[in-house]
């Protein structure tokens, strides 16, 4: 997130902009059906199909975002965040496939030539259809400033190609018919379907990548480590380990703190690195396990003398065990 927000913000927004990535989606499929039927354009029965996926991926998005905003339960202690990439994956497959079907019907009108009729009900239409995306594009991206949201922000990439690919129609359409170049807009909705499968793979990914826990970004595990760093009686970290299931962040690691200081105050510097981390990263469960800096260093020293040493790895670890004790 990159502003502090409270869950139950956060959840007012998210299906405030689910809701509305529905509603604008119902409003533009009867827009251009009518419009499709009164030209016939291939261009504009692809952003039709588009409009189509729109309304599906959104309803995926309003039941996902829902059930990844309950708290955790006895059953599911790391919450239900993971509902978000999921609907991501499930928008991929809804945009895959309403690519294949444009990329059929762009094939039909290549082999057998159709000219658009009526284009001016069709650049009015796509006018209309621009100033409903555009709207939900703004609100849908300040709430991904604000709640940070995977499902939300695929539902913007997705509503963000539409804008461009409304454009793309109008173009097709006025050229088709002042010039009488038919191949246009077969060209355009051909152009349309490869940008719609190159969405698809980049949401896919995301998605990809949250479900496989993937490691928060690099700028962030060095602002971690930045901020450990400047607890005065810490003395570094290991392990550190992270990942994050839609609202819900995740960050763990071994605290390395001097030998001589007491439980106390283990736990005192503790969690005085847990609130600086909370600042930081609002709503982020954070694990803490203290560890002695000397215990440390003699592991690390016990893996350094196995690698260089690799045949009796065994004896080595006995001896040091013999050591410790």
């Amino acid at each position: 997130m990159t502003s502090t927000i409270t869950r139950a913000e956060a959840a007012r927004l998210m299906k405030l902009a689910s809701r509305a990535a529905v509603a604008a989606a119902l409003v533009m499929i009867g827009m251009k059906f009518y419009a499709y039927l009164a030209t016939g354009s291939v261009s504009l029965l692809s952003t039709l199909f588009d409009s189509a996926l729109d309304i599906a991926a959104s309803l995926v998005n309003l039941l996902a975002v829902r059930h990844a905003l309950q708290p955790a339960d006895a059953e599911h202690r790391f919450g239900h965040g993971k509902a978000e990439p999921l609907a991501g994956l499930v928008q991929v497959a809804f945009i895959l496939g309403s690519s294949l079907l444009l990329l059929m019907e762009v094939y039909d009108h290549f082999m057998y030539p159709k000219p658009v009729a009526r284009p001016a009900v069709g650049i009015a239409v796509m006018a209309l259809s621009i100033a409903v995306t555009g709207a939900l594009i703004l609100l849908q991206r300040h709430v991904v400033k604000r709640t940070g949201s995977i499902a939300i922000a695929a539902d913007s990439a997705h509503y963000g190609s539409d804008f461009l690919v409304n454009f793309s129609v109008i173009a097709a359409l006025l050229i088709s018919a002042r010039f009488g170049l038919w191949w246009t807009d077969p060209l355009f909705g051909l152009i349309v379907a490869l940008y719609i499968a190159y969405t698809a793979v980049r949401i896919g990914r995301r998605s990809y990548d949250m479900l496989m826990d993937r490691e928060m970004d690099e700028p962030d595990r060095l602002r971690i480590i930045d901020i450990v760093g400047r607890h005065p009686e810490a003395v570094s970290l290991h392990d550190l380990r992270t990942r994050k299931a839609g609202q819900d962040l995740f960050i763990q690691f071994h605290l390395e703190l001097h030998d001589d200081i007491s439980l106390i105050d283990a736990h005192r510097i503790s969690d005085a690195v847990e609130a600086a981390l909370h600042e930081a990263f609002p709503g982020a469960e954070v694990i803490i396990h203290q560890d002695p800096h000397s215990v440390v260093e003699r592991r690390q020293d016990l893996r350094a003398r196995m690698d260089q040493t690799r045949p009796g790895r065994a004896a080595l670890l006995e001896a040091d065990a013999k050591r410790a004790e």
